[in-house]
């Protein structure tokens, strides 16, 4: 199968039917899931029962969209994921940016190399208007990484209901937000 991204280091795939494992391996690092889950792994069985959810999106989407398996270019080593989506029944010109990568993949410049990429296609070949992400507040390593690729604090969100026990829950997080004009303002 086809690349769906290269970047200079990171390839980005679509996840198989068989790639359940990799994911239930990245949630189960309690660091990965600090912010998410207050260190909680996903239970496996939601992975293991709900790939042909995540494989249905590409059909949804023919293949534009989606929520993609990152490897190293040098040695093919699994990352973890980046996603670029439209919500479920949402307009297609606005899209999701988000990425779950190992501990081992932190502090590499792969979230902002692959995020940059991946505004590029949102926006050059795409047709999208609007990309956003959110992130809880004490999350400062993801903040940067949107800040890097352009992006600006557009809200300040409350904690949902199932994220109450995560720490830091009480200060809630932030929504970011690129437009198309904002990226093509930085491309000069």
């Amino acid at each position: 199968m086809d690349p769906y991204l290269r970047s200079e280091r990171v390839t980005l795939r679509q996840f198989g039917a068989d790639d359940a494992e990799l994911l239930v391996e990245l949630d189960s690092d309690p660091a990965v899931m600090r912010y998410l889950s207050g260190g909680v792994p996903t239970p496996p069985e939601m992975y293991r029962d709900g790939m042909a959810n995540l494989l249905a999106g590409y059909e949804r989407w023919s293949g534009l969209f989606g929520l993609f398996a990152a490897y190293e270019n040098d040695g093919g080593a699994f990352i973890g994921w980046f996603c670029l989506r439209p919500r479920r029944e949402g307009p297609l010109d606005e899209a999701e940016l988000g990425y779950r990568l190992r501990q081992a993949a932190w502090g590499k410049g792969y979230a902002t190399e692959v995020s940059s990429a991946l505004l590029t296609r949102a926006f050059a070949e795409l047709e999208v208007r609007m990309v956003w992400g959110e992130t809880m507040a004490l999350n400062v390593p993801s903040q940067h990484v949107m800040e890097k690729v352009g992006m600006t604090v557009v809200e300040d969100l409350p904690t949902p209901e199932d994220m109450m026990a995560v720490e830091g829950s009480e200060l809630g997080g932030y929504r970011y937000e690129i437009t198309r004009e904002q990226w093509v303002a930085l491309q000069h």
